[in-house]
Order: C-alpha cells, then structure tokens, then sequence
C-alpha cells in the first residue's frame, strides 16, 4: 500500500520506517521537498530503495492511500489544510499528534481538552476524512515495537467510522505487534487520550525513561 507520513521528527521517522519494513510504499513529508531530515531518513532506509521518499506534506497526502499524521499538535491543522481536503477525502487518517503547549516551557499544558480534541477538531475540518486516534499516548519506539517491554500493554483507537477502526487495528497487531488493543468509541474519545499526555510527561520524570505504557487490567 501507499502511504503518506506526515512529519519528520521522531514518530514520523519510526512509523515511516516500520511501514517499510512491513512492505509498504511509504513518501515521507515535510514542509518543504528535499529537507534534510527527510533525505537523511531516504538514505538510511537503502534496501528499501525502491519504496522510501520524500516529498511536501502536500506531495506525502496526496501520494497515501492512507496517511499518518506525525505532526506536532499545534501544526497539525495547518499542515493537513496545506494538503487539501481533496487529498484527505476518503482515506483513512491517522492522527498521533497531541495538543501539547510548550509556550509557558515544562511541563507543557494543553491546547484543547475536555470539551474537545484535536482528533475531533481535525474530523470537523476533514469530514470525507476517516479520522482515526491512535498511538499517542507512548514514546515512539514503543508504537512500533511494544515487545520492548516485557508485559503485554495497551493502546487505544478512537473514531467515527467502524470499518477505518478496524483496518488501523489490523495494523497494530498484525504489522506492529500489539496484542491489546481497545476501542474507546468515537472521535470524541480522543479527549481522553490526550488528557492522558499530562500524566504520561510526570511519569517520564519520575521513571527518567519514556520507555513505559499503560496496561488495563480486568
């Protein structure tokens, strides 16, 4: 499949690298073509020559089939709007991003919460997109591997659209090994999971290491 990943930070390059590594086509996308960030990510990835490259958000939108927004939250509706509604209508989107406001420095605020999202306000921007909230609430490493920790653990997926959900969870389990997978509901359970980015940030400091997640017991 062809896919569009948007962003060229940590997540993006994690993610852009896991689909690869599963077969897939994948156009990293930036703000610019040529970036540096996103050539170094092409040329590190030389046996998948043939299936990694880069290009402008724009070009990255268009190209996906299906598309993973890597974005940092504030970006994220400019970004998405840059690429066109048109290139988003009726593709499956993935959004990571979080609604993190770093203007006042550690530790960050939020943007948008309770009463919103940013995974709602992006469906009401796109509304032919299928918008589907997932991996948000871990570091990058672990959405790709969560074999990285010794117990199974969680992850979540929020959206509108039934058949969407079910093609994203086939891909964490099959293509990126989660085992635990729980559906919250619609898109407006997206307030929950990125109420979670507060807490997740004191853990960090108090473990001194992102690599840890959150597990439901029963």
């Amino acid at each position: 499949m062809k896919i569009g990943v948007l962003g060229t930070g940590m997540v993006g390059e994690a993610i852009g690298t896991k689909l690869l590594e599963l077969g897939h086509e994948v156009k990293l996308g930036s703000r610019s073509a040529g970036n540096e960030k996103a050539l170094a990510w092409v040329k590190k990835n030389p046996v998948y020559a043939d299936f990694a490259s880069q290009g402008t958000f724009a070009e990255a939108g268009a190209f996906g089939m299906m598309v993973f927004n890597c974005v940092m939250g504030r970006a994220s509706l400019d970004v998405l709007t840059a690429i066109g509604a048109d290139n988003l209508k009726g593709k499956i989107l993935i959004d990571i991003s979080n609604p993190l406001d770093f203007s006042r420095g550690m530790p960050p605020s939020l943007l948008v919460c309770n009463t919103d999202s940013l995974g709602e306000q992006i469906q009401r921007a796109f509304p032919e997109a299928k918008v589907v909230k997932t991996l948000n609430t871990m570091t990058a490493n672990l959405m790709v591997n969560p074999a990285l920790l010794a117990e199974d653990h969680t992850v979540f997926v929020s959206g509108n659209d039934a058949e969407a959900k079910t093609t994203v969870t086939a891909l964490l389990k099959e293509g990126f090994g989660w085992k635990s997978v729980i559906d919250l509901g619609d898109i407006s359970t997206a307030r929950g999971t990125e109420m979670v980015l507060p807490l997740w940030v004191s853990l960090m400091g108090k473990l001194q290491t992102p690599l840890f997640n959150f597990k439901i017991v029963m």
